[in-house]
């Protein structure tokens, strides 16, 4: 039983990579347009804990960069973990070239992350601010800079999510069931002991 939820979970972790937020291809060197250059690498900053508007850039490290990353190995993403709360959640995004048009209007003009490399001669690179963005806003600003196309699921992958949504179901309808019998015992167990202190009243009675 152990093992079958070790795979079960496994499973989960390889399709949660594959599929959702953040599940797509960027333009490369080979299907680059001109409106979509080719995205070289990513570098995210965020402070370690959530307020201070860092919330949503922390949960798009955690959920949507590594669906990005299984989808585009070539392309390097970096993330900088700070302690400064005032700082900037910041996304630069790396450019061969030249930048998409769409990418420069979205771009924060003020915000510097000191934290990001310095492109090389051959990029052009923006900072998108991602404070106080959750992470499908964060998405949506990421996607339209870039002309990411959204990698549907395959067949397998959804039979997989059909799979683990009915294991999932199954999973609490049993763990009510066994909540029930564990309930009905104690409460035989309350019974009992109630009916022995009775007896005993009257024994002694």
């Amino acid at each position: 039983m152990v093992n079958f939820l070790k795979r079960m979970r496994k499973l989960k972790t390889m399709l949660d990579v594959r599929v959702g937020l953040g599940a797509a291809l960027f333009p490369s060197q080979v299907t680059a347009t001109k409106e979509f250059p080719a995205v070289t690498r990513l570098h995210l900053t965020y402070a370690k804990k959530i307020y201070g508007g860092h919330h949503g850039a922390r949960l798009f490290w955690r959920q949507c960069l590594p669906r990005l990353k299984y989808h585009n190995p070539g392309v390097s993403m970096t993330v900088q973990q700070t302690e400064d709360q005032e700082g900037p959640a910041a996304l630069t995004i790396y450019f061969n070239e030249q930048l998409s048009s769409t990418a420069a209007g979205l771009a924060s003009k003020q915000l510097v992350d000191k934290h990001a490399p310095k492109p090389e001669a051959t990029e052009k690179s923006v900072v998108v601010d991602l404070k106080n963005l959750d992470p499908k806003e964060i998405w949506t600003r990421v996607q339209a800079s870039t002309g990411a196309a959204d990698v549907p699921p395959s067949e397998e992958d959804l039979a997989e999510a059909k799979r683990l949504a009915a294991i999932t179901e199954k999973a609490v309808g049993d763990r009510k069931r066994i909540s029930a019998m564990r309930q009905a015992k104690k409460d035989q167990e309350r019974m009992l002991a109630e009916a022995r202190g009775e007896v005993e009243k009257l024994k002694q009675g």
